[in-house]
């Protein structure tokens, strides 16, 4: 047997869920009225890598390690070393995986002498630049 106090919960859930419907309903409609032609994409969700290089200063050939740790972005993500060649970033052949605890290790050499600017990428997170000095 039903309750005036179950009664009560029963028809103010059903006001409720009427009011959260024909709210949804004008919401969409204006919003699509409102939506210019050219829809500008949504931003990618918030995250951050960053990056460190040790030593920062090697002879060609020598090893430097990258460590760094990222935020908001997925374990698992590949990360890639990438360097400035001219005005464009290019691609290197070091990479790995962002593992547990949101950090990420590798190793690097560079067998050309010169300063080099470099930054990892994941995803669609950049770091910032850092620089190598290879003697």
């Amino acid at each position: 047997m039903a309750t005036p106090r179950r009664i009560a919960r029963f028809l103010a859930s059903g006001a409720l869920s009427a009011a959260l419907l024909t709210a949804g309903g004008l919401t969409t409609s204006t919003a699509t009225a409102a939506t210019p032609a050219a829809a500008t994409p949504a931003p990618s969700p918030a995250g951050e890598i960053t990056l460190k290089a040790t030593p920062t200063d090697v002879k060609a050939g020598e090893k430097v390690t990258f460590t760094g740790r990222s935020k908001g972005v997925p374990i698992g993500t590949k990360v890639v070393l990438q360097h400035k060649n001219g005005s464009k970033w290019t691609t290197l052949h070091a990479n790995t995986l962002i593992k547990q605890g949101s950090s990420f290790s590798f190793d690097n050499t560079f067998k050309t002498k010169g300063k080099e600017e470099l930054r990892v990428m994941a995803g669609n997170w950049t770091s910032p630049s850092t620089t190598v000095t290879i003697r």
